[in-house]
């Protein structure tokens, strides 16, 4: 199955600004990378040394964070994949709405997976902070989010 390559030119808003253009290309070269073309090694040596601040209190804090966690979906769901609906940027916020799947059969088909709303705030040409919203579309991935979660990794709270 081909990997799913995130269009900026389809997702792109003629009022955009230069930065939030960048933003916006730096939002999408972490997740092409972490969650569709599975380059850990890349998103480590690119994003590795910056402060990371995440929100959803399921993972550690971090870039390490993250990676552990896709990372070890990964391995279970080699064919996991986020196919990126709508990218939105205010300034120094991106914002993607998403849907996931883990297996490629499942890929567009809209009654299986999650939809995940995820906020980045980028400083500096980094990704400093993450906030994210997910809801299991069907059964299965509801009762995969009840024996997943449920531990709280670190202290940041959702907001």
């Amino acid at each position: 199955m081909e990997t799913l390559k995130i269009d900026f030119e389809k997702h792109l808003k003629v009022h955009w600004t230069d930065t939030e253009k960048a933003n916006a290309l730096l939002a999408i070269e972490f997740v092409q990378n972490l969650m569709n073309d599975h380059n850990f090694a890349h998103i480590r040596k690119r994003f590795g040394a910056q402060s990371y601040k995440q929100h959803n209190q399921s993972m550690t804090d971090g870039i390490g964070g993250v990676l552990k966690t896709v990372e070890d979906l990964v391995k279970r769901y080699p064919t996991y994949t986020y196919d990126v609906k709508h990218i939105d940027v205010d300034q120094n916020r991106v914002t993607f709405h998403s849907h996931v799947t883990l297996k490629s059969a499942h890929r567009g088909n809209p009654k299986k997976g999650l939809n995940i709303m995820d906020i980045w705030r980028i400083e500096n040409h980094e990704i400093v902070e993450h906030w994210d919203a997910v809801q299991p579309i069907d059964f299965s991935m509801r009762l995969f989010g009840l024996l997943t979660g449920g531990k709280f990794r670190n202290a940041n709270t959702f907001f």
